[in-house]
Formats: C-alpha cells, sequence, structure tokens
C-alpha cells in the first residue's frame, strides 16, 4: 500500500516538475557537504581593496582567494598584461591560493605599484579579481620656511596657515604647542578642515610664541611638525606707547581695540559656494566667519530640513557631517553667522553624484540540461553607468557564439543549457566615478534530490502557536516536496501551509499534533525521503498578576511571580524595574519566584516587571511599587494561609502527573510549604495520606504514582501560624493495575519451640499491591540439604508456621508477592533456623590461675557444638567469696556472674579480695538458656597491700609533745607486720620541713611524738604494712601549743652596721623561734611610721634608697603569726654620707685627650720653625722681591765679625746648609735683611691667611752652587710638616 502511495505521488508529480522548470531556475545550496560533492565553476571568496595603500616598511601582501571544484589555479596581470611571477625571485605566490608576496626588504617600493588582477581558473570556467591599484604610503618632509613673527591688534582676524606636505593617504593635521599639549580651541578659535587655525578676533592672551601646526600620517605612523609660528598681539596701550615715542607723544590708535564689527564669512570665500559629493560618502561643509564680538554660526537647509539622524555638528557648529549621503541629500544649504552688530548668510549648493552600485547583482545559476534561466546585472548611478559582460574574463563579444545565450544590456538569457556550458560571467558597470565588477558561474548540472535538513530534527513549540517544519532540499531538476504524517498525506488548507521552500507550516499547534512527519524530494532522477520529530509543550503562564504594592519607608516589599510550565521546561526569572535592570544593590533580593526589596525608599517607586523565560517562550507580569511614609499602623494580624484553589492535573502519564495549583492569601506569614495528600477511593476511601511536600515557593509538582489506585489529590498551605484548610479535591485520576513492583521486606526465620519455623514478613500496603488478589508465595528448604523448595500461598497474613522440624536446623527462605496481574520480581533469599532447646553438657577441664591478690584467670575446654543445641552465645563463671584467710569465721558474699560472649575458652575474674578463700563454677548458655554447670572448685587469692587505717587522730596536744591514735584496718589483706609514720613541719608560707619517719609495731594503736617545736604546724603521714608493702596513706595536721611563757634571755645578738654612698648593710644573729624577721628604719627625729622589710631567713640585709647626708634609726624585729613584735634589737643610729660634688676626670675624656694632642704637636711645629731659622742664619725682615734676588750670592752677615746673623757657627765658621758665602767675602749693609722668598718653590713668597709665612719653607731652595763639592740640600723639616697641614 506504502509502494503504491509513493507511485502515484511520483507520478502525478512529474509534471508539475517540468512545468515548474521553465519559469524558475535552481539556486545554489548552502550547505558546504553539498557543494563537496558538486562541480562547480572557480568563485572569488578574498581579495585586496580596490585603492591598496601599503606600508614600504613591510612586505606588499596582495589577496586573492577563490574556492571551486575542482580547486582553481591562478594567475596575474599587471598594468593589463601578464604578470610572470616565476621571473621575479621577491615575488611569492601562496600555496592552494593567488596570494602574492612581495618581498620589499631590498627593494624600493615604488618598483611595484601599478594596476593588478587575479584570475581564478578551473576546467569549468575563470573569475577575475577588482583592479587593485597598488600604491606606496608617503609621509614627505614638510618644506623647510621661515616664520616672522606676526604682530596683530587685538581684535582684528588671525590666519595661521599650515599647509602640510601632501602625503598618502592625506595627513591628519592638528595644532600644539611646545609641551605637546592640544591648543584650546572654541567658537572663536578653530580649526579648518585643511588644517589651518582661524581667530575670529584676537585677544591679547593669544600672544605666544609656539604655534605649531603638526601633521600625523596615519599609514607610516609618523608625525611631522611645521616651524613654530610667534603671534604677538598688541593693545591699545601698547600700541599708543610705541607710536607716542615715534609721534611725540601723538595718541596714535585710541583706548580701544579694533572696532567692533559685522560679521564676515571667510571659509568659504563669498556669499555662495558649490559642493560636489558621491552618494554613501559624508558630505563636509564648512562656514568659518571673523568678527566682534565672536559670531555664532548656525546651519539650515533652503529646501527642507537636515537629514534626520545622519547630521552632526562639529568644531564648534562651524562644520556640518551628513552620513551616508543620498541624491535627497542634494540642494542649497545656508550658514549663518551673526553676532550682536548683525548676520551674514552664505549658501552651499550640494551637488549629489554616485559611483555605480548595485540595485541586484548577478547570481550563480544551477541549470539541469535543457533548462531556461537569466543572470541579470543592475546597477545604478550618476550619470548612469555603463553594462558589460565578459565570459571566463573575455569579453563576451570576442568570445564563441552561442544561440542558446542571448545578451539583452544588463541581462543574459540562457535556454536550452547543454551539460558542458558551464561558465562564469562577469558584469562591469562603470561611470566616471567608479566601476563595479562581479561574477556569477552558470553550472549545469543533474543531480537527484538530496535532503539537507537532519534526519530526526525535533521541532518543539508552544501550544496554540505556529509550527514551521523544514525540508530544505537541493537537487537539478529542483525537486517538489510532499508531507507525511501517519501515511495521510498532508496538503494546503485550513490546518496546514506547504511553503515554496519546501517547508510546512501548521497554523496553531496542538497537544495532538504532536509526532512524526515525513518529507519526500522527487525530481526526474530520484526521490529522496527524510523524517523530523514535532513536540507541542504546554505554556508558560503566570499563575497570579503581581499584586500593587503600596509600602511604608523602610519596610519590605515581597512581588510574588508564580509560574505554571509545561515540566520539560525549565523557566528562568528575569526582573526589571521600569523597563531596566535592578539597581545593583544588595537590598534587592530575587528568589524563584518572588522578589524582596529590603527596607524600601523613595528611589525603588517605579514599575516591576517579573518575565518568566523558557527556551520556547515567556510570560510576563507588572506592578507599581509605591512608598509612603511610615506612620503607626496596627499590629499585624497573623493568620493561617487560605487553602489552594484552582487544582490542575497535566502531563498524565502511566506512573506519574504533574499538580498545579494557586496559592491563597499569606495573611502576614509567608508560606514555608505545601502538603500533597492522596486518597485511594478504592483501597482507603476516606482516608488521606500524605504523599510530597514542596517548597512554598513552589506551585507545582510532579507526582510519582503506583498502579491500580483511585487517586484524589489536595493540597495544604502551611505557614509560621499553622496549617492552611485542604484544598477542594482534584479530579480523580485512576492508574492501571499491574504485577507488584516489590516482594515484602522485613522477612525473618526462627523459631519459638524446638520444633518449628516460623516464617514472618511484612506485608505489602494497598498501594504496595499494584492490582487484586494479592497473595505471598512463602517458600523454604533446609540449607545445605538437596531437596526442593516446598512452598506454600497464603493471603491476608504476615507469618506461616513450619511444624516438625529438627532442632536448630538452618533453613532458606524467601517469599514473594502475587496478584492478578502476575509475581513481583524473583525475591531474596533470608536464612534462618529453626527452634532451640537447652544446653546438655558443662564445660570440662576447669581451672583457676591466680594472676595476682585480686585478679584470678579461668580456663575451660569449650562443649561440643552439638550439646549446645541453639546458637551458643558464651560461658558463664559463677563466683563468690567464702571467707578471709586471716579470720577463722566464715564470710558468705553474694555470688557474682561473668559472661564471656562467643566461643571463648577463657576469662578473668576481677577486683578479688586479696588473701581470702572463692568457689567457682562455669556453664555454657545460648538463647534458650543455660546449661548444666561445672563441678564447684576453689582458689585463694595471696596477700596484698592492707587497706587504708580506719582513722588517725591527734590527742594530748602539749608544748613540745603530742600522741597520735588509729584503729588496724578494716581490711587487712594479709598479715599486719607494722605501721609506719612519717612527719614534718609546716612553715608560714606552707613550706615544708624535714620528713622524719618512724615505724610502728602492728599491735600498737597509739604512739606519743616527744621533742617537738611549740606553736608549731606539723603534718603526718600514717599506713599500715604486709609483707606486701606499704598500705594507703591516712594524713593529719596539729599545732603544737603556744608558749605562754616567752624563753629568758635576747634573742638577737651581735647586731652591727657598715654605711654606704645610697644605703647600709645590717647584720646579727637570732636564735628565737619566730621566723618572721624584719629591718625596720626611720628618719631620725621624724614622726612618720616605721618603715619595715621583710628578711627572708638571712641574718644579712642591705638596705638601699637611703639619703646621703641623713641620720636614721635601725632596728631588726621578730613578729609572731598576729604580727605583734616579739623580739626587737637596740635601736641602731646610723648617718649616710653625704656625696662630694662629682669632679669629672677630665684625664678621660676625648676632647681633652684631642686637645692636648694638638698643642703638643702645635708646639712640636713652632720647635720645628726655630729650627730652621737656626739654621738659616738669624732673623729674616721680610724684604721686597727685587732686592732678595739682586744678587743670588749675597748672603746677611754680620758686620762686625763677617759671619751669618746670630746663628752662625763660631767655631769653624762653615756655612750653615743652605747658605753661601759671598766670593768677595764681603756683604753690603743693605742687604743685611733678607727674605725668606729664596727658600721658596714657587720663587713668589706668599702669606697666609692668618699673616704668617711658614708656607714659605715648603719646599728646598733649588739653586744651583758655583763649588763643585757641594752636595744638593737636604729636606727641610717644614716639608716633612707640610704633609700634616
Amino acid at each position: 500500500m506504502e509502494r503504491e502511495r509513493k507511485c502515484i505521488i511520483r507520478g502525478g508529480a512529474l509534471l508539475v516538475l517540468f512545468l515548474g522548470h521553465a519559469v524558475r531556475a535552481l539556486e545554489v545550496p548552502l550547505d558546504p557537504k553539498v557543494l563537496e560533492g558538486l562541480p562547480q565553476p572557480p568563485t572569488i571568496t578574498h581579495e585586496s581593496p580596490k585603492d591598496y595603500i601599503v606600508d614600504p616598511r613591510e612586505n606588499i601582501v596582495i589577496h586573492c582567494e577563490a574556492k571551486g571544484k575542482p580547486h582553481p589555479s591562478f594567475s596575474w596581470t599587471r598594468n593589463g598584461t601578464h604578470f610572470d611571477i616565476d621571473k621575479d625571485p621577491k615575488v611569492m605566490m601562496k600555496p592552494n591560493s593567488g596570494t602574492l608576496v612581495i618581498d620589499i626588504s631590498m627593494e624600493k617600493a615604488e618598483a611595484y605599484e601599478g594596476v593588478y588582477q587575479c584570475t581564478a581558473r578551473n576546467e569549468h570556467g575563470a573569475a577575475v579579481s577588482n583592479n587593485i591599484v597598488i600604491r606606496q604610503s608617503r609621509s614627505p618632509l614638510w618644506a623647510k620656511e621661515r616664520n616672522e613673527p606676526i604682530v596683530v591688534q587685538e581684535g582684528v582676524p588671525l590666519l595661521l596657515q599650515c599647509r602640510p606636505p601632501a602625503g598618502l593617504p592625506p595627513p591628519i593635521i592638528f595644532w600644539m604647542d611646545n609641551n605637546f599639549q592640544r591648543l584650546p580651541q572654541s567658537s572663536r578659535v578653530s580649526q579648518a578642515l585643511n588644517g589651518d587655525l582661524y581667530f575670529s578676533n584676537v585677544l591679547t592672551e593669544d600672544t605666544r610664541n609656539d604655534y605649531i601646526c603638526y601633521a600625523r600620517f596615519p599609514h607610516t605612523q609618523t608625525i611631522q611638525q611645521k616651524q613654530p609660528i610667534t603671534v604677538k598681539v598688541l593693545d591699545m596701550d601698547a600700541i599708543n606707547e610705541t607710536m607716542a615715542a615715534l609721534l611725540n607723544d601723538t595718541d596714535f590708535f585710541g583706548d580701544s581695540p579694533a572696532g567692533e564689527r559685522r560679521p564676515t564669512v571667510v571659509v568659504p570665500p563669498g556669499s555662495s559656494s558649490t559642493k560636489m559629493v558621491l552618494r554613501g560618502e559624508t558630505l563636509e561643509l564648512e562656514c568659518i566667519a571673523e568678527g566682534l564680538p565672536t559670531p555664532e554660526i548656525s546651519w539650515g537647509k533652503v529646501s527642507g530640513e537636515l537629514p534626520s539622524g545622519r547630521t552632526s555638528f562639529h568644531s564648534f557648529q562651524k562644520t556640518l557631517k551628513v552620513a551616508e549621503v543620498t541624491e535627497a541629500d542634494a540642494g542649497d544649504y545656508k550658514c549663518t553667522a551673526k553676532n550682536s552688530l548683525g548676520t551674514v548668510d552664505h549658501v552651499i549648493t550640494v551637488i549629489v553624484k554616485a559611483a555605480p552600485y548595485w540595485i541586484r547583482s548577478p547570481r550563480n545559476l544551477i541549470l539541469a540540461p535543457k533548462e531556461r534561466g537569466e543572470l541579470s546585472c543592475k546597477a545604478n548611478g550618476d550619470p548612469k553607468p555603463t553594462i558589460t559582460w565578459s565570459m571566463n574574463g573575455i569579453p563576451i563579444e570576442n568570445t564563441p557564439k552561442d544561440l542558446n545565450r542571448k545578451v539583452e544590456d544588463d541581462t543574459i538569457v540562457f535556454t536550452n543549457v547543454q551539460t558542458g556550458s558551464s561558465a562564469v560571467y562577469q558584469c562591469n558597470a562603470s561611470n566616471e566615478y567608479g566601476y563595479l565588477l562581479a561574477n556569477a558561474f552558470v553550472n549545469v548540472l543533474a543531480e537527484p534530490p538530496r535532503v539537507l535538513t537532519p534526519p530526526n530534527k525535533l521541532y518543539q513549540v508552544i501550544r496554540n502557536n505556529p509550527a514551521l517544519l523544514d525540508c530544505a532540499s537541493f537537487g537539478s531538476p529542483i525537486p517538489n516536496i510532499t508531507w507525511f504524517r501517519d501515511s495521510q498525506t498532508l496538503v494546503d488548507g485550513d490546518s496546514y501551509i506547504l511553503h515554496e521552500n519546501g517547508t510546512l507550516e501548521i497554523h496553531m499547534a496542538q497537544t495532538q499534533d504532536s509526532g512524526r512527519y515525513t518529507c519526500i524530494a522527487l525530481n526526474t532522477l530520484g526521490s529522496k525521503e527524510n523524517h523530523v520529530l514535532l513536540e507541542v509543550k504546554e505554556p508558560t503562564r503566570i499563575l497570579k498578576q503581581l499584586d500593587y504594592k503600596v509600602v511604608q519607608r523602610n519596610s519590605d516589599a515581597v512581588f510574588e511571580c508564580r509560574v505554571t510550565h509545561d515540566p520539560s521546561l525549565i523557566p528562568t526569572v528575569t526582573w526589571l524595574k521600569d523597563s531596566g535592570e535592578l539597581p545593583d544593590d544588595e537590598r534587592f533580593v530575587v528568589d524563584s519566584d518572588s522578589l524582596t526589596i529590603n527596607g524600601v525608599t523613595e528611589s525603588d517607586e517605579g514599575n516591576y516587571t517579573c518575565i518568566m523565560n523558557t527556551t520556547l517562550d515567556q510570560d510576563s507580569a507588572s506592578a507599581v511599587l509605591t512608598v509612603v511614609e511610615a506612620t503607626p499602623t496596627p499590629a499585624i494580624v497573623y493568620e493561617q494561609p487560605d487553602h489552594p484553589t484552582d487544582l490542575e492535573l497535566t502531563d498524565q502519564q502511566a506512573r506519574s502527573v504533574q499538580l498545579t495549583w494557586i496559592p491563597g492569601d499569606e495573611h502576614n506569614s509567608p508560606i514555608q510549604k505545601f502538603v500533597i495528600q492522596y486518597e485511594d477511593s478504592l483501597h482507603q476511601p476516606g482516608v488521606w495520606h500524605n504523599l510530597t511536600e514542596v517548597p512554598g515557593t513552589k506551585t507545582t509538582a510532579h507526582l510519582k504514582l503506583s498502579p491500580y489506585v483511585y487517586y484524589t489529590f489536595r493540597v495544604q498551605a502551611v505557614n509560621d501560624v499553622g496549617f492552611s484548610q485542604p484544598s477542594p479535591p482534584s479530579q480523580q485520576y485512576r492508574t492501571e493495575p499491574a504485577a507488584p513492583e516489590e516482594n515484602p521486606s522485613g522477612v525473618e526465620a526462627t523459631g519459638n519451640k524446638h520444633d518449628n519455623l516460623v516464617i514472618s514478613w511484612t506485608p505489602l500496603s494497598g498501594l504496595q499491591s499494584n492490582g487484586p488478589g494479592l497473595q505471598y508465595k512463602v517458600m523454604w528448604r533446609q540449607k545445605d540439604v538437596e531437596s526442593d523448595w516446598d512452598s506454600v500461598m497464603v493471603t491476608n497474613v504476615s507469618k506461616f508456621v513450619v511444624s516438625g522440624t529438627p532442632t536448630f536446623v538452618p533453613y532458606e527462605v524467601k517469599v514473594q508477592a502475587v496478584n492478578e496481574y502476575g509475581n513481583a520480581p524473583e525475591p531474596e533469599i533470608f536464612l534462618g533456623h529453626s527452634g532451640e532447646d537447652l544446653p546438655t553438657v558443662a564445660p570440662e577441664n576447669v581451672e583457676a590461675h591466680v594472676q595476682n591478690s585480686t585478679l584470678v584467670e579461668v580456663r575451660w575446654d569449650p562443649v561440643p557444638s552439638s550439646t549446645v543445641r541453639g546458637r551458643l552465645k558464651g560461658y558463664k563463671v559463677q563466683y563468690w567469696k567464702e571467707k578471709s584467710l586471716h579470720k577463722h569465721h566464715p564470710h558468705h558474699e553474694e555470688r557474682q556472674v561473668l559472661t564471656f560472649s562467643g566461643n571463648k575458652t577463657h576469662g578473668k575474674l576481677p577486683g578479688l579480695h586479696p588473701y581470702s578463700l572463692y568457689t567457682f563454677n562455669v556453664r555454657v548458655f545460648n538463647r534458650k538458656g543455660e546449661g548444666p554447670p561445672s563441678p564447684d572448685q576453689e582458689f585463694r587469692t595471696p596477700e596484698g597491700v592492707p587497706g587504708r587505717p580506719a582513722f588517725l587522730r591527734v590527742v594530748n596536744v602539749n608544748l613540745d609533745s603530742l600522741t597520735l591514735e588509729w584503729e588496724p584496718p578494716v581490711e587487712h589483706n594479709g598479715r599486719l607486720t607494722g605501721y609506719t609514720l612519717r612527719y614534718q613541719p609546716i612553715n608560714n608560707t606552707n613550706e615544708l620541713g624535714p620528713l622524719e619517719e618512724i615505724a610502728v609495731l602492728p599491735n600498737e594503736t597509739s604512739y606519743t611524738l616527744l621533742n617537738l617545736k611549740y606553736s608549731t604546724r606539723y603534718k603526718f603521714y600514717f599506713s599500715a604494712n604486709t609483707s606486701k608493702g606499704s598500705g594507703p596513706v591516712i594524713t593529719e595536721e596539729a599545732v603544737t601549743v603556744m608558749d605562754e611563757v616567752r624563753p629568758v634571755g635576747p634573742a638577737f645578738g651581735n647586731v652591727s652596721s657598715s654605711v654606704r654612698e645610697n644605703g647600709a648593710v645590717i647584720s646579727w644573729e637570732y636564735w628565737g623561734p619566730d621566723k618572721n624577721v624584719f629591718v625596720e628604719y626611720i628618719v631620725e627625729n621624724s614622726k612618720e611610721d616605721w618603715k619595715k622589710e621583710f628578711v627572708n631567713g638571712s641574718q644579712t640585709y642591705q638596705i638601699k634608697g637611703l639619703k646621703p647626708g641623713t641620720s636614721y634609726k635601725v632596728r631588726v624585729v621578730a613578729k609572731d603569726q598576729s604580727d605583734e613584735t616579739v623580739h626587737s634589737t637596740e635601736e641602731l643610729l646610723i648617718t649616710v654620707p653625704a656625696i662630694a660634688s662629682r669632679q669629672v676626670d677630665i684625664a678621660t675624656q676625648g676632647w681633652f685627650i684631642g686637645l692636648m694632642c694638638a698643642i703638643a704637636l702645635l708646639i712640636l711645629v713652632l720647635l720645628i720653625i726655630c729650627f730652621i731659622k737656626r739654621n738659616k742664619g738669624g732673623k729674616y725682615p721680610v724684604k721686597e722681591k727685587e732686592d732678595a734676588h739682586a744678587d743670588p750670592e749675597i748672603q746677611p752677615m754680620k758686620e762686625d765679625d763677617g759671619t751669618f746673623g746670630e746663628y752662625s757657627d763660631t767655631e769653624d765658621h762653615k756655612p750653615l746648609k743652605g747658605s753661601r758665602t759671598p766670593s768677595n767675602g764681603t756683604v753690603k749693609k743693605d742687604d743685611s735683611d733678607d727674605s725668606l722668598v729664596d727658600y721658596g718653590e714657587g720663587g713668589d713668597g706668599q702669606f697666609n691667611e692668618d699673616g704668617s709665612f711658614i708656607g714659605q719653607y715648603s719646599g728646598k731652595k733649588e739653586k744651583d752652587t758655583a763649588e763643585g763639592n757641594e752636595s744638593s740640600e737636604a729636606p727641610s723639616p717644614v716639608n716633612a710638616m707640610n704633609s700634616f697641614v
């Protein structure tokens, strides 16, 4: 039947296919998978721009990418001739591409300027690129010029010309100062489009010497600057002062600046001008005026309004820009310049021309053999462009004639195309302002149908909305599309629309429209089938419109937005305030279905919108929030919420359903949760059970159901006050019966008698039964015995008893649920045992091993498992004390039992009494009870340490003795060997003294201690002893009696003192009983209290901090416990010596040492000077230099004896070192006073700043001697000194 249906369809569609192909052609598919398998002529996919300006610093890359099947090859022309790239090593073509890369690293870019065109070719045709004009970017230097300073009068107009060098592309102009800060511009000072700087009128503050025009060349990212221009604006006072000086104080210009004047338009000049602009470009009109005051500029269009949305004003209204110019923007534009003195207009006539632009560019064609098609190339422009056609890059008039092709101006008509006639056609539309070039191929193909829509594609729509099911196809001839659903053909009508592209539209999709749809694509070469799926979803719906809120300031506002939606769609909530986003404020808290605004303020007022979105639809609701002043309000009444309403069951499935409801009023207490209840009118009519709970923010619940239940649902709301009344019940929803899905739980198998097995379980509820006729199949068999399962069917019970079983035998059991619709799954096997009985034998080989005086370990052999007759629980040891061994009479105690779980064979009995006789036995037990006991046995515990003495007390306390009384320990734990008594004194600071120890005989019950210190506290430690050691200690304390009559004689002796600068040292001897000893002191004749300092057991103490030159009274005292003085020394009178004034030992002071060193050094220098003067020959009054150099041979000598001065050597008359004797033996009277210049290095005597001339001796005298036997002069001591100066 299906095959017949398809055949009829195919046959009936053939005529339609043939008729359809006579009027329309196939368009190129966009699916790349389809394109990969088809032969295809080349198509240019990427190319460089027509006007390509290249950076001379980088390689030239000319792009040309194309696709085709097979992949095309590439070739280039340059300036209209073939460009052989193989002959130029600097040119490379990228692999599988036509892109050229030209290496200009060693070449100038100008060498490769020109017009380039790329051709991509394969066996089906050739596509060509635009003409790509390659030009090198240029940033020429500014012509050298000398800018003379410009001096102008205040108020006149001024033009500063920029005249930047012509670059490629043109540079961007801006004016800055020397600090690279842009010069401020305003309606008075502005930059023209050509870069010139215009001043409508100048002010004195315009004076500056750094008006610099900068040109930035964007392609090379270089900036060049013009020489700075200096402008000096003179005010009237300055001009008058200058001219007055020249013209005898005549007031030449008056006191005002250049006169105020009407505006004058300076750019463009005159009253009218013309501007031509191309369509699509940006129109820029400029109007610059001068005048005083500064004119204001306004614009208008003479014959209409300025273009809306595309008009902008720049440069302080002086420039008008119109973007994306159209022919309608042509006309007269008026610029008006106005100030307080008048108005001037300038009219600019705008002429709009147009380079060619597409009205309809040619589109690729895929034609089947013998089909008809058209290539249309429609362009417009002003003037109207000329259309020319080429085929595979060759003008069409130069190609072979084709009778099936006819060129009609801007259209090529193809008729009866043939296989192999594929080609690429180029349409060129050109006029004087440019050209357009487009490639379009004609591909003649014969292809069977292909469906491009993915198989089994899922479409999801919302109920009551249109559904569009795609069946995109490709084939040549064009396939015809037919739709089916459930073997039924879908045709145009009330419910469906079949679109030309194969899409099926369902007007108003309903739930029943969900399902699978089939489309078939058919042409003369075959057919292709495809299936798609449609799911119709429930709409998203906000259950309740938002409540308008009037909220007091600083209180909270809550908007609730609860929604019902298709369960398969997850909604997301978006909140808006006044159609915008919520404020970024933590006071706004967004939950899944509510918006809370905490502490509202007046700024929160507005319109709030809740938008619930799913992937398919949305719903929204809005409300207004009004904030009012806080006013006293009555106490808020909190009540239980109203019950939910409008229960609705949706998405009804066999085992689930979705329940939706509308909440009731919360009554000022938010709903915390909803409780969903159900009634099973089949099994328990009138009884409501809780099924589930959902949060109070939810209004839907997806409920899982059980088979064979007649459900009725209701909902209760819960808030802090309590439960609402139940909602009205929903409609009844019945589920179909089914076999049980689970077996009874809690299966157990145990016996309550020694010969039975009780099998019990927890029965299924009516909800779990899943159907009528519920029964239980009970099965059992003995474990580890080859036997079949015994079974029985029972009804309405929860246990079954198997009788006549062996005692305590393991069984395997299982219980399966069964109803009229089948059995539950195979049940789990449980292990159990038949009933138990009492054990029959007692443990044997029972022994007791004494561990110590309080612990015994009992051992026994385990009983055979067969005699236990049940589950072994363990062993019990029963024991009791017969008597203590140090007493002869029996001492019966209550019997004790220790239980040792499991199969233990030993156990320890702790806490026994030492030196005692015990009896014990052992028995085994199971859950049924205990077996017979083993024979009684005895054991003895050894001695231990005794217990604490019964008591210890002190009696008969005297001045130096006391008596201790006690009773023996209650628990001797052996034979007492004696007692140990230890004691020690305790002083007032609770420090313990030496410990004394005394051994006491075992038969003693008291002991007297003698020779104790009176009025002293003692601590006693007392314990009993056995052969095992001492027992616990009992302690007691007591104080000996205070002596009322003090001992005769002094307690202190040998008291002495010594004083120091600020204190005194006191020494003494003390043999009194009281240990609280203090040193007390007071200033002599003072009325203050005595100061005291505690002495810690020492007999020497230093008092510190005494004042020098002060007398003190000092004594040593002993005090009792009540701080009363009981002993005291005689008062000592001591005087602290006064401290003499401190003399600083300057001999140890650094400054003093330095001073002494300096003095010593100075003395040494003076001695050396004297020594030199002595050796040089007497006194040397300073004379003029010319006298000193008149005769270098002459030296001062005494007139009377002819010797050298007062330092001459009278013994041998030899000259001193460094002196000379005149050759004639005489000395002139006038030359007796020699100068020290002769002994300096430089030849010129110079005084130091302090007037001395010691520096004259800094060097040795360098003069040649006449005697050949004279040695050179030895270094002067002064030279050595100079190294220190």
